[in-house]
């Protein structure tokens, strides 16, 4: 196979426009199907709003899969092995589910035995785990039934991390996609820098889950007019998991000739070997922190570890100050310094500067998570690339408005969560921009 870096941008492109362009009907059947629950108590959103997000999202990673198929150098993927097909399997099983979850709420329990079963239709059809690279010892052969029961392990969990993440909008659909870019270019030097075309399979996964994001993306950034949903969460949770699964279970290290130059250096040209299995921690990470919080807090006030609050990492952002975008944003550089920390010293990993870097990007992280009402002002030859707020001019506007006047501007309103009556979906305020369409003579 040649190095297909047009097919897989076509194929990203495709992906992406199939999934914009779905959900807006999707937005519509939503609605007309009433799949809008009410609001709860912990949630950061106003008014109700639509799910099923996870029907365009599903229709993105058919029409990908389609494409890749048809393209010369993509279609070897589909006839070396059978993970497309058993990840389309899966895929379409654990998203039937979602969307039935969407509209009638299932069961718990349903729900995880859905996954379970997801995750060993994918088992049987060939995507399953082989061996395990472990630190210090070595590629660990597996059985059958270790492997499998690793693989339903590793499926369940990323699924329930990514659904468990999915609390502000754009916030899972943007970790996911910055895990999948930092996913695809690993995979992708697996592929062409060591010649192993075994790890083809998880790099179209990569690429097409980039572009079902991506696609999703505009149209649930904050204030979001739809929500992916169980559909969509258990969906892009299963496809980073069947990635993370082929590229770790089914390439050999030892085709990587990783043990030639002496112990030292066998031990930095390891290193790649076990990135697979630190990049879904990307994900995993902030929502297990905040699962094992969650469980310690609610433990210590008496409470069921299963009841729901408001003390999450993102409700906890928000009531340190910062907006709705600045919490997600905050949470976008995180997963992004782990991910691409990760690629970069497994490309580099004798590199001092590389740790520099990361250390010195946490320490800008820690800054902004302790100046939640810093507001950045952006230079005035780049403000036309910025929103208002971030302008020169919003300031200048402000100040003339309070020499004509000789009054101080309104405050804003403050955040009343669960009241009905107010208008918008925001967290930070009522959503002035967008007009009451009902003045206008509309029948709503």
């Amino acid at each position: 196979m040649g190095q297909p870096v047009r097919e897989y941008l076509l194929t990203l492109c495709v992906t992406v426009a199939v999934t914009y362009l779905l959900t807006g009907p999707v937005r519509k059947f939503a609605i007309a199907a009433g799949a809008m629950p009410e609001i709860r108590a912990r949630d950061v959103h106003r008014e109700p709003t639509p799910r099923l997000g996870g029907i365009a999202m599903f229709g993105g990673l058919c029409a990908g899969l389609l494409v890749a198929d048809h393209l010369q150098n993509l279609n070897g993927v589909f006839e070396l092995s059978n993970e497309p097909r058993a990840l389309l399997s899966g895929a379409a099983l654990i998203w039937l589910i979602g969307v039935l979850d969407d509209k009638f709420e299932i069961d718990a329990l349903i729900k995880l035995g859905a996954q379970m079963i997801a995750a060993g239709v994918m088992v049987m059809q060939g995507l399953t785990m082989l061996w395990i690279p472990v630190p210090w010892i070595g590629t660990v052969a597996l059985t059958q039934w270790q492997g499998n029961l690793l693989t339903v392990a590793l499926v369940v969990i990323t699924i329930n991390a990514v659904n468990f993440v999915d609390g502000l909008d754009g916030l899972a659909a943007g970790m996911v996609c910055i895990a999948s870019a930092a996913f695809f270019l690993y995979a992708y030097r697996i592929w062409f820098g060591y010649g192993i075309e075994a790890a083809a399979p998880a790099t179209l996964f990569s690429a097409i889950l980039m572009g079902m994001c991506l696609g999703f993306l505009p149209h649930n950034m904050h204030p979001a007019r739809i929500f992916m949903g169980d559909s969509g969460s258990m969906l892009i949770g299963l496809v980073l998991a069947a990635g993370a699964i082929s590229i770790t279970g089914q390439v050999d290290p030892d085709t990587m000739a990783l043990f030639a130059g002496g112990e030292r250096n066998a031990t930095h040209a390891m290193l790649p070997v076990f990135i697979p299995l630190l990049l879904p921690l990307t994900i995993i990470a902030i929502p297990m922190t905040d699962l094992i919080l969650a469980v310690v807090r609610r433990t210590w006030n008496g409470k069921s570890p299963f009841a729901a609050d408001r003390g999450h990492l993102h409700h906890r952002l928000l009531e340190l100050g910062h907006s709705h975008s600045r919490a997600v944003l905050i949470m976008y550089f995180w997963s992004g310094l782990i991910a691409f920390g990760a690629v970069a010293y497994s490309v580099h990993s004798a590199s001092m500067w590389i740790v520099l870097v990361i250390v010195a990007l946490s320490a800008v992280g820690l800054v902004l998570l302790l100046l939640p009402r810093f507001t950045p002002r952006a230079p005035r030859w780049a403000e036309f690339l910025v929103p208002p707020r971030y302008r020169h001019a919003e300031r200048a506007a402000e100040a003339a408005a309070l020499d004509d006047s000789g009054l101080e501007p309104e405050p804003a309103r403050p955040i009343v969560v669960g009241v009905s009556g107010v208008n918008g979906a925001t967290a930070v305020g009522p959503r002035s921009r967008f007009p009451d369409r009902r003045k206008a003579g509309s029948a709503r």
